[in-house]
């Protein structure tokens, strides 16, 4: 085992075999905690107060997890661990650990950062003898899932050297290994020890009462800060193991700092175990990037439902999710997978004035979090899809958009002729796609060529008008306010980003016309900033100017087109998603809707752009 100068045990990077991963049934609400027991051969045992960064070996998440150790044993050259893991949100990464099995493997880099023995080394070389003698008074708190790491510390004191507070919302878990010679336990609701948090129990005067030494502590951060405005006023001594964003886990990438009186401090390598009179608590936040935070809401009353209907550009729809253009066929093709009469609408295959044969060579390519492609507009041509398709997607109930495209400027015109005619009630001229050589993305890429373009199709169609633009154009935002000088009723945002990727085995590029468009989750971020930003630059017109936006980009799940409404943007459409998941659309309106719900907003409204900086 490599140690530091203090004697901690340094960080190896290895690979651990679960032993068992349960569901603590002690905790509520249930199957909340997990008790995760993993089998090293690495001799790194850690110390009282150490972490782990956790990474499945399987895993739909870049970055490991930092997990505090709660027991560790070492039989015969192999050390077995043990993590209490607080099972959260889909996004977090912990659904994924709690889901291992029995002989799966995980990734484990530790143990990381400092010691509850290390950091206080000066206290426990001067109170050695009181330790061993029981007279110490070593007070050690945990709160939630803070207390796995005190627990692990308080394993390593003398029996009845220390009295532990543990404070839970419900239930009470991970004392099971304690020898305290007081125990102390509250719950919010009252269902376990005394009804109330923490302060009901443990107070300044407390502390002085208890003549207590020295202060342990985890759990969230405003106990924390609580611990450490009773410590100074009751004159004790407190450390305390603080939580953060972390990456690496140690020391490299700066993204765990926190504040302190010294200055920033790595939460991973300086931590997370600190002095307690040096961390600066800072109030709760009430603005972020000059965006005030929402406000809590109650929840909608039982029995009501949200509204999720939207307006655009005149056309009524039940809900803001629509199947993307080139993604989802003409809807009927999926109507056996699930129930495509639930959504808000669909974007049909790009249609062009001629049948179109597409692309030659390979057409997609997977690569992490994405999909390329590069189809090249295939399609039956319009008057096909009017005679064939349009008949079909009509007795649909999602709203019917027509996707418009050309390869010149008289394609474009004569083909909105032939859909003016028709009664679809919405289309999607497409100036975007990245995958033909001529017409697309060309005319989306200069404010003079789509300008153009949409005014000529506007004057030979009175139906509402969308254009989908591409997020190539070097003045995207100024190419989206002419296309509304233009004519345009809404604009959509944004289709496929053009990359290219490279066949190494063979030395060629992997598709024929070299570059090829990239959708799916890796480009989200991406397209939220763009939504975000034209959104803005809409807001800055005349009322009566403002059109809606329809975000395009990596949405996969309710959070995704949440993102994207507080963006700014009024409905979403789904993409590279239904291939991974054919009922991501589904289940988007229903985590939608149940959002919603639970932060009482009644309508879209109530958050759409709510992150643009205006007096709303």
């Amino acid at each position: 085992m490599v140690k530091d100068c203090h004697g901690n045990p340094l960080p190896v990077f290895c690979k651990g075999i679960v032993e068992n991963c349960s569901v603590v049934e002690s905790a509520f609400p249930k199957n909340s905690v997990y008790l995760l027991k993993v089998k090293v051969n690495e001799d790194n045992e850690p110390a009282a107060g150490q972490f782990f960064m956790l990474h499945c070996e399987r895993s739909n998440f870049l970055l490991g997890r930092p997990i505090s150790i709660f027991h560790a044993k070492k039989e015969n050259g192999v050390v077995f661990l043990e993590f209490l893991i607080l099972k959260k949100g889909e996004g977090t990464g912990t659904c994924e650990i709690c889901s291992l099995q029995k002989g799966d493997k995980i990734s484990l880099l530790g143990p990381c950062g400092n010691s509850f023995e290390v950091i206080n080394n000066d206290f426990f070389a001067e109170n050695k003898a009181a330790l061993n003698d029981n007279t110490a008074k070593v007070c050690i708190v945990g709160g939630g899932i803070g207390v796995a790491p005190v627990a692990g510390f308080a394993e390593t004191l003398p029996a009845q050297s220390y009295d532990f507070y543990a404070s839970f919302k419900s239930g009470s878990y991970g004392l099971e290994n304690l020898n305290a010679k007081n125990l102390v336990i509250t719950t919010d609701d009252g269902s376990v020890g005394v009804h109330g948090m923490l302060p009901v129990a443990l107070t300044a005067q407390v502390l002085k009462e208890k003549k207590y030494s020295v202060l342990y502590a985890c759990g969230p951060t405003p106990m924390l800060a609580y611990l450490k405005e009773i410590c100074a006023q009751a004159g004790v001594k407190c450390f305390l193991s603080m939580e953060s964003r972390m990456a690496c886990g140690v020391g490299v990438c700066l993204g765990c700092v926190i504040d302190t009186s010294e200055g920033k401090k790595r939460c991973c390598k300086d931590g997370p175990i600190f002095p307690g009179e040096i961390l600066d608590f800072a109030p709760a936040v009430s603005e972020v990037a000059g965006v005030k935070v929402q406000p809590k809401r109650e929840p909608l009353a039982d029995g009501v439902e949200p509204d999720l209907s939207v307006n655009i550009a005149g056309v009524h729809f039940e809900n803001p999710v629509i199947g993307s253009s080139g993604t989802f066929g003409f809807g009927t093709e999926y109507k056996s997978v699930f129930d495509v009469n639930r959504l808000g609408g669909i974007s049909s295959k790009g249609l062009t004035l001629e049948p179109r044969e597409g692309n030659d060579g390979i057409r997609l390519h997977e690569t992490p979090s994405g999909l390329m492609n590069s189809i090249g507009l295939q399609n039956p041509g319009i008057s096909h899809f009017i005679k064939e398709e349009l008949p079909e997607m009509m007795k649909l109930k999602p709203v019917t958009i027509a996707n418009l495209s050309g390869s010149s400027l008289e394609t474009y015109t004569e083909g909105a002729k032939l859909l003016d005619k028709t009664d679809v009630p919405l289309i999607e001229l497409n100036i975007s796609c990245p995958n033909v050589s001529a017409g697309g993305a060309a005319f989306g890429m200069s404010c003079s060529a789509a300008q153009t373009v949409v005014a000529a199709v506007r004057k030979l169609t009175k139906k509402p008008l969308l254009v989908k633009l591409t997020p190539q154009s070097p003045e995207l935002n100024q190419v989206a306010l002419a296309c509304i000088e233009a004519g345009a009723d809404g604009i959509s945002l944004c289709n496929s980003f053009q990359g290219i990727a490279i066949d190494i085995e063979r030395g060629v590029p992997v598709f024929d016309k070299l570059k090829a468009g990239l959708g799916g989750p890796a480009v989200r971020p991406i397209a939220v900033r763009l939504i975000y930003e034209l959104v803005e630059a809409i807001n800055s017109l005349p009322e009566n100017k403002r059109v809606p936006v329809v975000a395009i980009g990596g949405i996969a799940t309710w959070q995704d087109a949440v993102e994207f409404i507080m963006a700014g943007a009024s409905a979403v459409q789904v993409g590279t998603a239904t291939f991974a998941n054919p009922n991501a659309m589904i289940e988007i309106i229903d985590g939608l809707s149940a959002f919603m719900k639970r932060k009482g907003y009644a309508k879209l409204d109530d958050f759409k752009g709510i992150i643009q900086k205006n007096d709303k």
